[in-house]
């Protein structure tokens, strides 16, 4: 699983402690780090990529970098211009309905935006339809009961979280920016299993820890203990039928059989369909 030691494990966290005060160069290493995981499970060179929560553009730098077409989508106008202006291919619309013709992509990427969407089931059913037979859907999320699943009000979302809100608010005069119940949500490794294991349409592929060392992926299969260790938590699913040939389970559950959408259409390239406004807010690491 790309080159997933405990020596980036350590990089990334270093980087992510750096996040407030040193934005461009937190965004810039996850961002190369995960296309280079992406790139795993996926071929990127020459493949049309829609990124759900594509954010002000550091991803689409390191996803192009690897020759990929890049697309990228995200309701907040704010987030789409953090670096200026919107990045070349970037779109305004919401996850839960993407303006993205049915089985168009060859990878539908998120990264760290389930947490944000009040229906996580509805955004990830989207990101299947859109995506082509036999392509890739990849989406990492914070479980809520992960160190940081409260975000900037951690940990004392252990305690709740509208009380985790009301103790940030009052010790910093101000609300947080992800607001549990409008803009943060609770949402589980296992409700994320689940829901793959349910689908008709798409196979996962494998389920794993995105920051962990690749032998601490096993923390995946153990109901309750991932939730509390994931930190992060990855599933990769594959548009179509069946177990792929040598395909490795982590997940703990069964494969299922799905039953394949034959539409096929290239994305609207035409001006954004503005959604409604979703209710994510943005994720303080993506």
């Amino acid at each position: 699983m790309h080159s997933a030691t405990l020596a980036r494990s350590v990089r990334l966290f270093r980087a992510f402690r750096n996040e407030q005060t040193d934005r461009d160069t937190f965004y810039r290493v996850l961002a190369a780090d995960s296309a280079d995981q992406v790139a795993v499970h996926a071929p990127l060179d020459g493949s049309l990529l829609l990124d759900v929560g594509g954010g002000p553009g550091y991803f689409s730098d390191a996803f192009r970098a690897r020759g990929a077409t890049y697309v990228g989508i995200d309701p907040d106008a704010g987030e789409l211009s953090a670096r200026g202006v919107p990045g070349q291919n970037m779109l305004r619309a919401n996850g839960t309905r993407l303006p993205v013709r049915t089985g168009s992509v060859d990878v539908c990427y998120s990264s760290n935006v389930l947490e944000h969407v009040s229906t996580p089931d509805v955004m990830l059913a989207e990101m299947v339809r859109v995506t082509k037979p036999g392509g890739t859907v990849f989406v990492s999320f914070t479980p809520w009961w992960s160190p940081w699943g409260g975000h900037e009000t951690s940990p004392w979302h252990y305690f709740g979280g509208h009380y985790a809100a009301r103790r940030y608010t009052g010790h910093h005069g101000h609300e947080p920016k992800n607001r549990y119940g409008t803009s943060l949500f609770a949402y589980s490794v296992g409700a994320a299993l689940r829901w793959a294991a349910a689908r008709e349409d798409a196979t996962l592929v494998r389920a794993f820890p995105r920051y962990h060392p690749w032998w601490a992926c096993w923390v995946v299969r153990v109901p309750g203990l991932r939730e509390l260790v994931s930190w992060n938590a990855v599933l990769v699913l594959r548009k179509g039928r069946g177990r792929p040939s040598g395909a490795p389970d982590l997940s703990g559950h069964a494969w299922v059989t799905p039953v394949l959408s034959p539409s096929s259409a290239p994305v609207r390239s035409s001006s954004a369909v503005p959604g409604r406004r979703s209710p994510a807010g943005r994720s303080t690491a993506r």
